[in-house]
């Protein structure tokens, strides 16, 4: 891969297993700022089996469902182990997910709901040798970023622009999508 080829590709589980976790254990939806795992003390050697599985040796393009990961390596933990055994493994994935770049990113952005968790930022950034962002510190709308993603693929699609690439999604060429439907007056 060169540095012009666009590549995508899902890093890992990022905060499904975690907010599984703390979701059946406490009720709460996350855990908020990272807490709970701040508190725990993370089991190396579940997270090194876990990051046995051959999707992270896997090339890309290559893509996880919500349920390829579950809460299975926290089984038997304290909350508070398990959150942090968890974590700690969405992080690594994250630092792993280089072995695939054409070259050692300068910087990290994290969007999404693992930019509001304090622990996860700070195991990602122990784990990759740059400096780590969440979208708000690059002037981004951290909650937003999904729904203008999508409307800036809906730009494409309007134009007939390829929204899928053999790089991100494996499609044997560039691919449009998508279908503009208006509402009837």
């Amino acid at each position: 891969i060169d540095h012009e080829t666009v590549i995508a590709f899902d890093t890992g589980p990022a905060n499904g297993p975690v907010d599984d976790w703390i979701e059946s254990r406490t009720g709460q939806s996350c855990d908020r700022g990272g807490m709970i795992a701040a508190n725990g003390k993370v089991n190396e050697e579940r997270v090194r089996e876990a990051l046995s599985h051959p999707y992270f040796s896997a090339a890309p393009p290559k893509s996880l469902d919500r349920n390829d990961f579950s809460t299975a390596m926290a089984q038997g933990l304290s909350l508070e182990d398990g959150a942090a055994t968890l974590t700690a493994f969405s992080a690594i994935c994250i630092a792993q997910a280089c072995q695939h770049f054409p070259a050692e990113p300068v910087s990290w952005i994290v969007c999404g709901g693992g930019r509001n968790n304090a622990t996860l930022i700070r195991m990602i950034s122990a784990a990759v040798p740059a400096i780590v962002y969440t979208a708000e510190d690059m002037g981004w709308r951290g909650d937003h970023l999904e729904a203008e993603a999508f409307a800036f693929l809906a730009v494409r699609s309007v134009k007939g622009l390829p929204l899928s690439l053999p790089t991100t999604t494996g499609v044997p060429e560039p691919m449009p999508g998508g279908v503009l439907y208006k509402a009837e007056a």
